[in-house]
């Protein structure tokens, strides 16, 4: 609120990003990037946003071991590997094989709509951490 254009652009860039993807992925690359990033507010709002989209208790408790977990799609797996090189980007400099993998499974503009999905959800977290938000704040 202490910078209403600021806030303004991000709904607009948050509302931009991700068109064109099923919702229930977007939701679990939300859920994932907040978790990397220890946002307890968007882990809470995203985790219930994909509840009430129908995904499954198994999934979302999984998601943190989505590597080893077999509920997950190759397509969401590609979206889960792409998120956590973004997330982790100065450890992982997201390595070819991750995007590779990603333009397999996510055609050009599905793949442009994913990274703008996780580099948004990657600006609000940094909001989140840094200001202190907690659930139902």
């Amino acid at each position: 609120s202490l910078a209403p254009r600021v806030y303004k652009a991000m709904l607009a860039l948050d509302a931009a990003a991700g068109e064109g993807l099923e919702p229930p992925l977007k939701e679990l690359v939300r859920v994932r990037a907040s978790q990397l990033n220890g946002c307890v507010y968007c882990i809470d709002m995203h985790s219930t946003d994909a509840r009430t989209g129908g995904e499954s208790e198994q999934r979302l408790y999984a998601l943190p071991a989505w590597p080893e977990a077999p509920y997950f799609t190759e397509r969401e797996r590609a979206a889960f590997a792409l998120t956590d090189a973004m997330t982790l980007l100065s450890e992982t400099h997201v390595p070819d094989d991750v995007y590779d993998l990603a333009a397999k499974h996510f055609d050009q503009p599905e793949l442009a709509q994913l990274i703008s999905l996780i580099l948004t959800i990657n600006a609000w977290n940094r909001i989140g951490v840094t200001c202190r938000l907690e659930p139902g704040t």
